[in-house]
């Protein structure tokens, strides 16, 4: 997407990562862009932790789109390391310009030179749009999964 810079994210786009994972209405829900402080405290966390890696989408400036690549080790697979992709977010003035494919393969190509054997994520049940746009980049809809809040 031209004129799009994909990047690390740094502490000063915080407030505008937080502004758009509450801008939805499943986001609206468990998120507040008012108080930054536990967002800066995990930020803090990811962007020590060399296994992730957030970044952020900026067209002229702003922060129109974000998501979190998390490389995962294990012993599954043959000890296959997997890259997880989580917090997926286009700002509504940016969506239908094909930003959201954008990342999505930047991602996929930093998981395949990080070495990762698969690249998973999820996506909420009520996300139905979502869904169709993440099987026609080649994601499977392969497994059924459960969460418990703590």
């Amino acid at each position: 997407m031209t004129g799009t810079v994909i990047r690390r994210a740094v502490e000063a786009d915080v407030a505008a990562v937080a502004a758009l994972l509450a801008d939805d209405g499943i986001g609206a829900g468990r998120e507040s862009a008012d108080d930054l402080a536990p967002y800066l405290a995990a930020f803090a966390t990811v962007d020590a932790d060399p296994s992730e890696l957030l970044v952020v989408a900026e067209r002229d400036g702003a922060v129109v789109g974000t998501l979190q690549l998390s490389l995962l080790p294990g012993l599954s697979r043959r000890g296959a390391l997997r890259a997880q992709i989580e917090g997926v977010r286009v700002a509504g003035t940016a969506q239908g310009a094909g930003l959201g494919e954008t990342l999505l393969r930047w991602a996929v190509d930093e998981a395949r030179r990080s070495g990762c054997a698969l690249v998973q994520l999820t996506s909420d049940a009520r996300r139905t749009e979502a869904h169709r746009f993440y099987q026609r980049l080649g994601f499977e809809a392969s497994h059924l999964g459960y969460k418990l809040s703590l």
